[in-house]
């Protein structure tokens, strides 16, 4: 078995597909998770989303703390865990909790975004941008309460249960103002290339430029997600991309062209699709690959993931 360069994981929205059930939607992300252990994936993250139909996962970690049952080795996380809607101190207990049931493969990703309409997210937390505004107080109350060093009005606090290992901080984004954070608060930095319209090589740079050494993490540590669509063929590849991609069309829209970028989404076999990302690894000096497969099967998502381990050990 070739060795592979880098680290690939996988990202799961946790997607309802047509004439699927939640339930049944969550069951399958069960199944994907296990499939990525199975594979040799490093990784597997879940999404949080609000009253959102067709994703099925508003609370990662009730999630994780199911798989995690149903895994042994894989490094569970979320991808992201959106911190402005949420206290400090609620979200080290829950990661805590979570890597003393799991020790030694607990991640905790954290975005900014809402993840959901306005309502939704005033309906959650109450006024979102204040919320936003208060994204560096609330990062740094993490790693404090992670390092057992968080006080609340001159009193400490303290987040339980005590895990053997403290959960991996990843700050997740899409532009230059996340790369800030993540880097003055010196955590590892995971870049959403799948949903973003600004350079990574930029933001990248940024971000190393600026990184903090901190109790953590000595050096910065870079996680590249990408789109990736992997089937037997070329052809077979295409037209699973274009069944994606239809999801994301209206009616009139229906006989445009794809809407999708080949620097946001890799689409063809195996073979391809690694040689690409080994074009990525050295151009960004990424060393670990975050894979989103949206396909409108739950199978054919499955397969894309197995031919893509195929041959290859992380």
């Amino acid at each position: 078995m070739k060795k592979n360069p880098y680290k690939l994981s996988v990202l799961d929205l946790v997607p309802v597909y047509e004439n699927e059930s939640d339930s049944h939607a969550l069951q399958r992300a069960v199944e994907l998770a296990q499939a990525a252990e199975r594979l040799g994936y490093t990784r597997y993250w879940a999404a949080e989303h609000h009253d959102m139909p067709h994703l099925a996962c508003p609370s990662p970690e009730v999630l994780l703390a199911h798989i995690g049952a149903r895994t042994e080795r894989i490094r569970l996380g979320s991808g992201a865990l959106l911190l402005p809607h949420y206290s400090p101190l609620k979200v080290a207990e829950s990661f805590r909790m979570l890597a003393a049931l799991y020790p030694g493969r607990m991640d905790l990703g954290i975005g900014r975004a809402p993840g959901g309409k306005a309502h939704a997210s005033m309906a959650l937390s109450g006024n979102f941008l204040e919320n936003v505004r208060q994204m560096p107080n609330k990062l740094e109350g993490v790693v404090k309460l992670l390092q057992d060093s968080y006080t609340y009005e001159g009193e400490a606090v303290s987040a339980r249960p005590n895990p053997p290992e403290e959960p991996e901080i990843w700050l997740l984004g899409t532009n230059r103002k996340s790369a800030e954070y993540a880097a003055s608060s010196g955590m590892g930095y995971v870049f959403g290339q799948f949903m973003s319209d600004t350079d990574a090589g930029e933001v990248l740079r940024a971000y190393r430029e600026a990184f903090v050494p901190s109790a953590q993490l000595e050096e910065p540590k870079v996680i590249l997600t990408v789109g990736a669509i992997c089937a037997e063929t070329d052809e077979e590849a295409r037209q699973w991309a274009d069944s994606s991609a239809a999801l994301y069309r209206d009616e009139k829209q229906q006989e445009a062209a794809l809407p999708y970028s080949e620097d946001k989404l890799l689409v063809g076999t195996a073979e391809s699709i690694h040689g690409r990302i080994s074009q990525l690894s050295e151009l960004y000096d990424a060393d670990e690959f975050m894979l989103v497969t949206h396909i409108p099967d739950y199978n054919k998502r499955q397969r894309s993931y197995e031919l893509l381990a195929g041959g290859f050990a992380n």
